[in-house]
């Protein structure tokens, strides 16, 4: 059976996470599915709920700069980008960092850096403040699907195989957060 964790039950749902499980979360606009990105066997399990291709990488989010800072190569990114990026967080807004040797190779996929975002969801940064670190974000539906939009459409799509749920509402977004190369600005998703 899905664990089903309130807002008060955070130390709980950061439990979960610690021990290797697969949670989904609300995030600024849908559900994402999350998982320390340093437990191989979590971030595998959490591919197979999503039916995803191991190539593609995922986002790590933090509730704050120093909690995804450890992922930057900091040598490689000039410090007036560092100060732009740095001035839009926190906010619905992830950016592409050339990534340092703290990132797992499965958590980057075949990409050469790594997508970070400080969020401003509450709820998602109080996950983070209780785990005490960035954790996987990926959206919470299986490879092709729509994203789960509630606690209820995640446990929809992936049954009793989810470990965990954060019951509580996603953000006003509209759409998935935008991505952006933190170097050159381009638009990576719109």
């Amino acid at each position: 059976m899905t664990a089903r964790f309130t807002l008060g039950e955070l130390d709980a749902a950061a439990a979960l996470l610690r021990d290797g499980g697969v949670l989904a979360y609300p995030t600024e606009a849908v559900y994402g599915l999350g998982c320390d990105p340093h437990d191989r066997a979590a971030f595998e399990r959490l591919f197979a709920l999503k039916q995803r291709p191991p190539t593609q990488g995922v986002l790590l989010i933090g509730a704050d700069f120093e909690q995804v800072e450890p992922y930057i190569n900091l040598a490689a990114v000039p410090a007036d980008v560092l100060v732009q990026v740095r001035e839009s967080w926190p906010g619905p807004h992830t950016w592409i960092f050339p990534r340092s040797s703290l990132v797992p190779d499965w958590v980057a996929g075949a990409h050469a850096g790594i997508a970070l975002r400080v969020t401003a969801h509450e709820p998602a940064a109080a996950l983070c403040r209780a785990y005490g670190a960035a954790l996987v974000s990926t959206s919470a539906n299986p490879h092709g699907e729509a994203p789960a939009r509630s606690a209820e459409m995640a446990i929809g799509y992936f049954g009793e195989a989810l470990e965990g749920v954060l019951d509580a509402p996603v953000g006003g977004q509209h759409r998935p957060t935008v991505i952006r190369d933190a170097l050159s600005g381009a638009i990576i998703r719109a």
